[in-house]
């Protein structure tokens, strides 16, 4: 696939893709005899898995880190597996702010509810 290509099908610029492979957030990607960047199936799966952790919050240098591991090889495993879980903790307690956050959210929006159905009935 060419860049458009997978710029499309991601909704994202190519100005994004072109940056996630030059700060090392995905591997290089395959590129045709005349340097044209071709995507193969396993440059979209770590596409797909960029996006996944940005979304998630999860800093570029992590990411660029994740990749630089799994281009070592299987001897850094180890250390591949703490990134991943230090990041989930990190995501885990992001979540248990959200989860605080959306309870006092609805709390108000109950109470203001309440009172709305109260106001409307005096009408």
């Amino acid at each position: 696939m060419t860049i458009k290509e997978v710029s499309e099908k991601y909704n994202i610029s190519q100005n994004t893709l072109r940056y996630y492979e030059r700060v090392g957030m995905i591997p290089s990607v395959h590129r045709t005899p005349g340097g044209i960047r071709d995507y193969q199936e396993e440059d979209l799966g770590w596409v797909e898995l960029a996006l996944c952790m940005r979304s998630a919050g999860l800093p570029v240098e992590a990411m660029s880190e994740y990749v630089k591991l799994v281009q070592q090889g299987d001897t850094t495993i180890p250390d591949r597996l703490k990134l991943l879980l230090e990041q989930r903790e990190k995501l885990l307690a992001q979540q248990r702010q959200i989860q605080v956050t959306l309870d006092r959210l609805n709390g108000k929006i109950a109470k203001y509810e309440k009172e709305n159905g109260i106001l409307q009935g005096r009408d």
